[in-house]
């Protein structure tokens, strides 16, 4: 849009990517986010210090706080978003639910009032009719939240629910509301303008969550008719124009067995998610949300609003999926390589070869986005891009995402947010392999190691004293795999390598170019890519 950029960061991210990329940077603090990302005197003095004449607070921090907005007004900088009283209004959960329920936008049964203690939890509980979810009011990011299935979990609930919200947000207000089992997250992108206009953009549906937390996010959803699309999507423009919303905003909601849908809560800020509602819609958010901060009228009407074929975005975390669904694992990359060869794949990362996962900030890599003209087209490409992408130094994700998003259930459509704790109720184990797929995988490590030893033989370039080395042709080995020993023969002819394990023979054959981490190989005829971590 040819605007000069400034880009904020603690010490520990001097040399991050953001910072490269933007005209100028300037160091806010040291790592700790008080002291940095979320300082505002820090952040307040590099605006003045560079002149910017707005500011974009991206999705974490202090993109819904609303004395940041204030502050930002005060000085006479545009905060890139909406204005302080949408977000006060939006960002407290019992607020935002009267203002819902006036503007007409159906919202789950419960108690609107600040719950006094554990005996009028129990009371109102009883009323509402089990089971029920405590909540922290101003929480967030699944803190301070309970469900209730009786009286005695509810005075337990009230009790712990309260405890962690004081601590985790400085308020211990809590709120009581009707539990919907085994629902749908499914949200609405919203964009308005300073000039009373509003859009919705379609839904995302964000069902795969653990710990409250998106895993994979598509759209549109596979569970919505035209119908209840057009209902949701008016009831989130209804709410958004109730607050007099500005910006690119989200409404969540819980939807249930039978369609109905209920307001969850509104994100006044952009999503991590973002993406694959720009794919389906071809619209920039980022670039809408800049216009709208400078006082332009929206360019779109409602009927102008798409939904041109189908996304998907996995989160790639660094963590270690095996545990509890995931510990953050910190460390350096050494190796990371974006499958950004195929068509129809976006990754939307703020990392290189080189960075560092610290302890300090979220551990997402990246955001992969695939598009397709149909979900089974994005959903395939999904999983070549989840196979093409190189990711050393840090455990990471992307063997769950990949079982995730050919797991038949998922495939079918049939999903809640109960997903990964129904189909992984011991955690997750990893891919667990046919004796065909065994057979492959014991093939392919055993002629890729006898391709690695026949290679360190070789000398490049001209010897000092010739020699003819004599080459074997048969080899015997014993390779391990989940503790279990296999003997098998192998014969070579060139770069062709015929395996015999118990009595079957497998074919593989390949360049076997050992310096690249994604090797093109065949087995049995079939081409596949080899994605090696370690040639020893």
């Amino acid at each position: 849009m040819g605007i000069k950029t400034v880009a904020v960061h603690s010490d520990v991210d001097s040399s991050a990517v953001h910072v490269k990329m933007a005209d100028e940077a300037v160091c806010v603090g040291p790592a700790p986010t008080s002291k940095s990302y979320l300082n505002m005197d820090a952040i307040m003095n590099a605006v003045k210090q560079t002149g910017a004449q707005a500011v974009h607070p991206g999705y974490g921090f202090l993109s819904e706080n609303k004395e940041f907005a204030r502050r930002l007004a005060a000085e006479g900088v545009t905060f890139i978003g909406p204005d302080t009283h949408a977000i006060q209004a939006m960002g407290d959960k019992i607020e935002s639910k009267l203002i819902a329920k006036a503007a007409k936008v159906n919202t789950i049964p419960g108690f609107d009032g600040v719950v006094k203690d554990a005996e009028e939890a129990v009371r109102i509980a009883g009323e509402i009719g089990y089971p029920v979810m405590i909540k922290a009011s101003a929480g967030g990011g699944g803190k301070g939240m309970r469900i209730s299935w009786n009286d005695e979990e509810t005075r337990e609930g009230f009790r712990f629910s309260s405890q962690e919200a004081a601590s985790s947000f400085g308020d211990d207000r809590l709120l009581i509301e009707k539990f919907i089992d085994n629902p749908r997250h499914i949200e609405i992108q919203v964009l308005a303008d300073k000039h009373g206009n509003a859009l919705w953009l379609n839904e995302r549906e964000c069902s795969i969550q653990r710990r409250n937390q998106k895993v994979v996010e598509e759209a549109p959803s596979t569970f919505l008719d035209p119908d209840t699309r057009r209902a949701m999507g008016e009831q989130a423009v209804s709410l958004a124009k109730a607050v007099k919303y500005s910006s690119a905003g989200t409404v969540e909601f819980l939807v249930d067995s039978k369609k109905n849908f209920f307001f969850l809560e509104m994100n006044t800020r952009l999503q991590v998610e973002h993406p694959i509602t720009e794919c389906i819609t071809g619209l920039d958010l980022v670039q809408q949300m800049i216009r709208i901060a400078m006082g332009y009228k929206l360019q779109y009407k409602q009927p102008d609003i798409p939904i041109n074929g189908w996304a998907i975005e996995s989160r790639v975390y660094a963590e270690d999926p095996y545990k509890s669904f995931g510990l953050p694992s910190i460390g350096r990359l050494s190796q990371y390589q974006e499958p950004l060869t195929l068509a129809n794949v976006r990754v939307d990362s703020g990392i290189e070869e080189g960075s560092d996962i610290s302890i300090y900030y979220d551990p997402m890599i990246s955001k992969l986005v695939t598009y397709g003209k149909t979900r089974e087209e994005a959903l395939k490409k999904m999983e070549n891009a989840l196979d093409n992408y190189v990711i050393r130094g840090v455990t990471h994700n992307i063997p769950l995402l990949r079982e995730i998003i050919v797991h038949p259930r998922f495939v079918s459509g049939d999903i809640s947010t109960k997903f990964l704790p129904e189909v992984y109720p011991d955690g997750f184990k990893g891919h667990m392999l046919t004796a065909g797929e065994r057979r492959e995988l014991l093939a392919t490590a055993a002629a890729l190691y006898v391709a690695a030893q026949l290679r360190s033989q070789k000398f490049l370039g001209d010897l000092r004293v010739s020699s003819v080395p004599v080459e074997s042709r048969v080899w015997e080995l014993c390779v391990e795999l989940d503790k279990d020993a296999h003997m098998l023969g192998l014969s070579r002819s060139g770069n062709n390598y015929t395996v015999e394990i118990d009595g079957e023979k497998v074919e593989v054959s390949g360049e076997w170019n050992l310096a690249s981490a994604l090797l093109p190989i065949t087995i049995n005829g079939k081409h596949r890519t080899l994605q090696v971590h370690k040639h020893t």
